[in-house]
């Protein structure tokens, strides 16, 4: 805890900025514990919550702020990108096995297809097509990957582009592979909170011969409110061995085939 003001981030900007670093930490926090924090009063804290809810890198709670995702809300794409490291890069080494030089492939906006895309360099020659901006800088230096960067309107949540421009693009295309993440499994059926990220997803669905849905467990054991496509248009499932036996035996009952992952114990130092 901070303890003294010097400490304190100086100006509104940098105070939230800091603010959202510690939540995406945390998860979530009372606005009572971030005005003792930052030593502030309460009311500036609200102020500050408000601006970065309207940024959508947190969602304010009553008495507090969270990061976390819910039905209606998907989380801020730092705080996705530190949740489930070690389950994602599993996930994704099971994943890149699936992959062989001289394919195409579509990679969504998930933190999942990110990591999946750290692990690409090695099977160059490939051509990569996303929306996201985060894995568009990563491909864009590795040697031997011909990359296609769909443009849209860009999306600062998800740090993509997104919109009638992207589903158009990608429609125009047809790959080998599509590997895509959603925020929630209910049922037969995959689904996500954001209604603009839907369409995008299933325009790259259907712009590939194959496609792989790439879940780490907490998804079997979330709702989210629009519904993507069945869980039957993939071609394959990966989840890591947090799934519970029941989720299990859902994809078992549909006949699905799917792959589950062991996460190493031990931290994975990620780039």
């Amino acid at each position: 805890m901070m303890t003294d003001d010097r400490e304190a981030p100086r100006g509104p900007a940098r105070r939230q900025e800091a603010i959202a670093e510690r939540i995406h930490a945390k998860g979530e926090l009372a606005a009572a514990e971030l005005a003792e924090l930052f030593h502030v009063s309460v009311m500036t804290i609200h102020r500050d919550l408000n601006e970065l809810e309207r940024q959508g890198i947190v969602r304010k709670l009553r008495g507090g702020v969270t990061a976390q995702p819910s039905s209606v809300f998907e989380s801020n794409v730092a705080f996705r990108e530190k949740s489930m490291r070690r389950e994602k890069d599993a996930i994704a080494a099971r994943a890149v096995e699936l992959i062989e030089p001289g394919m195409a492939v579509i990679l969504d906006d998930s933190t999942t297809s990110l990591a999946l895309a750290r692990k690409l360099e090695p099977l160059a020659p490939l051509t990569v097509v996303t929306n996201f901006l985060t894995t568009i800088e990563l491909v864009a230096g590795m040697p031997g990957i011909r990359l296609i960067a769909l443009g849209g309107d860009y999306d600062m949540l998800h740090n993509s582009f997104l919109g009638v421009s992207c589903t158009d693009a990608v429609a125009a295309l047809q790959a080998d592979l599509c590997f895509v993440s959603t925020s929630a499994v209910t049922g037969e059926y995959a689904y996500h909170q954001e209604q603009h990220i839907v369409p995008v997803k299933r325009a790259m669905l259907a712009s590939a011969t194959r496609s792989v849905l790439l879940i780490d467990h907490t998804k079997l054991a979330r709702t989210a409110l629009y519904r993507v496509t069945s869980l039957k248009s993939f071609d394959h499932v990966i989840v890591d061995d947090g799934a519970r036996p029941e989720a299990l035996s859902g994809l078992d009952e549909l006949n699905l085939s799917y792959d589950v992952v062991a996460v190493p114990t031990s931290p994975l130092e990620l780039p």
